[in-house]
């Protein structure tokens, strides 16, 4: 029988017998412990979670507890019967020398020449915890390189919204300059290793890839994706009824229930933090990196008086996947206040840009009323 096998540190010697009581309960062609110089060791074949619980109510429950919390760590795994499998589950899939091949393809190659410092500075006080009245172009300006852990935002989408007193229906060029000159300074101002995800939606009826037109951009700033999650919203944006060309191949128009989170990094993927602040819970985790979120729409813009926003869940999952407590998070499209209300709940630090007056005194006061 093949086992993965698990190292479980211990701040404690375990007591022999309480180990071969454990083993006495577990089928040993599944899993069993041996005691270790410093904890123990964990053979793992297959696992069901349901039946280690249970045993809780008459084993040492502190070692039942750590043996879950090592298991439950493991990302990669196989599902048959209501267990989890962890040896052979993946062995037709399995790729053979994976990191030779990586090498040889020269992984997230784009990035090759990049001039991103390893080095970050903190950002002044003073524009901590702010909720700032400005042109993002000029207020980034104010901060230094390389001093935000996560910029979370999303910037309006030029579909002709009635923003407070600002268009909506720029010359497709000219939002575009604008918009990238706010995101280069988003990369600059950005930590090694930080995240910048943005949540934008095509304008399909202009037939403007604008998910696309933005990676690309990242990706020629040389910052590395990460990934794109589909926010799904069930069908919201299917109600009108352009069809396009009726029952004819001619210009069909086509729907979209969804829009896009696409999801950057600088300088290198991991990203440091210290473990005492993560805040992210194990079925959160498994749940989020499906990289498919169902979500209603946000549906208190009318209170607020702003046509787009999105919903406090969608922020929630984004800070709390991509980003720790304490951590400095950024939207320079901060609107109605949404990233920074869920980031001051959160217990993340935050800098909230707007161009509108009206839109600020309106994020100010979700941050008074927590």
């Amino acid at each position: 029988m093949a086992y993965k096998l698990i190292k479980i540190p211990l701040e404690f010697e375990p007591a022999p017998e309480d180990v071969q009581r454990i083993n006495q309960q577990l089928k040993r062609e599944e899993l069993y412990l041996e005691p270790d110089n410093h904890g123990l060791k964990l053979f793992l074949n297959k696992a069901d979670l349901k039946e280690l619980h249970s045993l809780r109510k008459k084993l040492p429950p502190i070692l039942i507890d750590e043996m879950i919390t090592a298991i439950e760590k493991i990302g990669s795994y196989g599902i048959k019967g209501g267990k989890r499998i962890f040896v052979g589950y993946n062995k037709e899939r399995k790729v053979q020398n994976r990191k030779s091949k990586e090498k040889a393809r020269v992984k997230h190659f784009y990035t090759t020449g990049h001039a991103y410092q390893d080095v970050n500075t903190e950002c002044p006080n003073e524009l901590q915890n702010q909720i700032i009245t400005g042109d993002s172009e000029d207020v980034l300006k104010r901060l230094p390189d390389n001093c935000v852990d996560l910029v979370f935002t999303s910037p309006p989408y030029n579909f002709g919204l009635d923003y407070e007193a600002h268009p909506d229906d720029s010359y497709w060029k000219d939002y575009f300059d604008k918009l990238f000159r706010i995101f280069d300074q988003c990369i600059r101002v950005l930590k090694y290793g930080g995240r910048i995800v943005v949540n934008i939606q095509p304008l399909f009826s202009d037939y403007i890839p604008s998910h696309h037109l933005i990676s690309n951009h990242f990706l020629n700033r040389k910052m590395i994706w990460k990934g794109e999650i589909l926010w799904e919203k069930n069908n919201y944006n299917c109600k009108y009824t352009a069809w396009g060309s009726w029952k004819s191949p001619s210009n069909p128009y086509l729907k979209y229930t969804w829009e896009f989170l696409e999801v950057f990094c600088k300088g290198e993927l991991k990203k440091k933090g210290e473990r005492d602040k993560i805040d992210i819970g194990v079925d959160e985790f498994k749940n989020w990196v499906v990289a498919k979120w169902a979500i209603a729409p946000e549906s208190g813009m009318k209170k607020y008086g702003h046509p787009a926003m999105f919903p406090e869940e969608l922020v929630k999952r984004v800070l709390k996947l991509f980003s720790y407590q304490d951590d400095l998070v950024l939207d320079p499209f901060n609107g109605a206040g949404t990233t920074t209300a869920v980031a001051q709940r959160l217990d993340r630090r935050f800098i909230g840009i707007d161009v509108s007056e009206e839109y600020g005194k309106i994020a100010q006061e979700r941050l008074n009323h927590k």
